[in-house]
């Protein structure tokens, strides 16, 4: 992420991780209860940050709805008059999203997103390898290979954005993502635990 990337920016890392903590995680550990990976995501309006809707992975009713899939389901339910349009919104995931979300977002519109862990995060404190194999075996990118920042969308790491914030605002964001962490680790060890029993295609 270029430095210009990151200036454009606008959505304030303490209200994204208070999103993620207050919003999403609730929603993933009921569904990680009921065998889903621990993959969520919030859409959000641009202007004030308000909350349009959270969601969480529903793999065991559709292996499509991914967290970021679910989300985009459950946001084309809402009334067309109560809908917003994605230009005007921000989506959030937990994990960077993968091949399949990706297109997701750009086919929906939506000129952002931001997420706290990466696909390496996914693959390595996870054990969920699949986003990196899938680019891997089936466009031919290594990891970090799409571009981040092009004609449809600008993705946003926020461990990135949080370290360039001054210091006391740094700390404070890193020792939540920090306390973030430790907490998906706990669901995903639950998840772990559990898997193999509940038709997930890729587990």
């Amino acid at each position: 992420m270029t430095d210009d990337t990151q200036r454009r920016a606008t959505a304030p890392v303490a209200r994204l991780l208070d999103v993620i903590e207050h919003d999403i995680l609730p929603l993933t550990e009921r569904g990680v209860a009921a065998g889903n990976k621990v993959f969520g995501a919030a859409i959000l309006r641009k202007d004030d940050l308000s909350l349009v809707l959270a969601e969480t992975n529903n793999e065991t009713d559709n292996p499509l709805w991914h967290g970021e899939m679910h989300a985009l389901k459950r946001f084309y339910e809402m009334p067309r008059g109560e809908r917003p349009a994605t230009g005007d919104l921000v989506f959030v995931t937990t994990h960077e999203p993968c091949s399949l979300c990706l297109s997701a977002i750009t086919w929906t519109g939506f000129d952002n997103f931001y997420y706290l862990f990466s696909h390496e995060d996914s693959r390595d404190s996870f054990a969920i390898p699949h986003d990196l194999r899938i680019l891997k075996e089936v466009f031919r990118l290594e990891p970090g290979g799409y571009d981040a920042d092009n004609a449809f969308w600008t993705a946003f790491a926020i461990p990135r954005l949080a370290a360039a914030l001054p210091r006391s605002a740094r700390e404070e964001a890193e020792a939540r993502i920090a306390a973030l962490g430790r907490r998906y680790a706990t669901l995903s060890q639950a998840y772990q635990a559990d898997k193999g029993g509940h038709d997930i295609p890729l587990d």
